[in-house]
């Protein structure tokens, strides 16, 4: 039920939190030609991914240039995800002031994994692709059953 609560939060996130230009803005922060290189590199990041840290549950949605990331215990950040500079990255600005995953550089995507370099304590995550709202294989029962205190 946590991926699920996550999945709606992010479809309903439209970047409402940190006050910043929502989508409407045409100006991208990258560059002006970054649209198109956002929306050609994004195409295999697209999705719910999902990997575990610290015994939680870290989801990251990536949806068209859009990104947000929900952990259990609440941390909630939104933000950016594309081609920059030949480079592909994650921006991020959490709404609990977390600097954990605030950048992030792609370090390798295909259809079933996905492996990120954060600039913050995170480092290096390796998130696997969620399908159809369902938790991947391998992680801990115990997470997707019993609420953690």
């Amino acid at each position: 039920m946590g991926l699920a609560g996550a999945l709606a939060l992010a479809a309903c996130s439209g970047g409402s939190g940190d006050g910043s230009p929502s989508s409407s803005s045409p100006a991208s922060p990258a560059s002006g030609t970054a649209s198109s290189a956002v929306t050609g590199a994004s195409g295999k990041l697209q999705g719910s991914w999902i990997t575990t840290t610290g015994g939680k549950v870290v989801a990251l949605v990536i949806t068209g240039k859009r990104a947000g990331v929900f952990a259990t215990g609440g941390t909630v950040c939104s933000g950016t995800a594309g081609e920059e500079a030949g480079m592909r990255m994650i921006h991020l600005s959490c709404a609990d002031g977390s600097k954990d995953r605030v950048t992030g550089m792609i370090d390798s995507v295909d259809g079933k994994t996905l492996k990120v370099t954060w600039s913050g304590k995170a480092g290096q995550e390796t998130y696997t692709k969620a399908e159809g709202g369902k938790l991947p294989s391998g992680l801990p029962s115990d997470l997707s059953t019993t609420p953690q205190r």
